[in-house]
């Protein structure tokens, strides 16, 4: 069984799928982590360890992205951008993520 070579194309899509997974965890949606661990669901700290396993995950996948040298910015808004590169999943993070353009903050820059 010959195996394709892995591409830009594969780990975009794959950032693409981690991207989604976060921002679905974000919004305290369904994931595949749900199915994983559903009795996690009754804790209460279910919600704050659902998002620290897709941020993991998408810190993973930007990491391998950047070793390549495959353009793994144009997913992500320019705020989005820099809280990747900060690495630490801040309440910043959470509460800014999904900011609109047009915010006060983003007029000033």
């Amino acid at each position: 069984m010959s195996k394709e070579p892995i591409t830009e194309e594969f780990f975009l899509n794959k950032l693409a799928a981690a991207k989604v997974h976060f921002e679905r965890a974000l919004d305290c949606k369904h994931t595949e982590f749900d199915d994983l661990y559903p009795y996690m669901i009754e804790h209460p700290q279910f919600f704050w360890y659902k998002r620290y396993v897709a941020w993991s995950e998408l810190l993973t996948i930007v990491n391998l992205c950047k070793e390549l040298d495959f353009a793994w910015e144009p997913q992500f808004s320019n705020h989005q951008v820099e809280y990747v590169n900060e690495r630490v999943m801040s309440a910043k993070v959470l509460d800014y993520w999904f900011e609109k353009n047009d915010s006060k903050e983003h007029a000033q820059r």
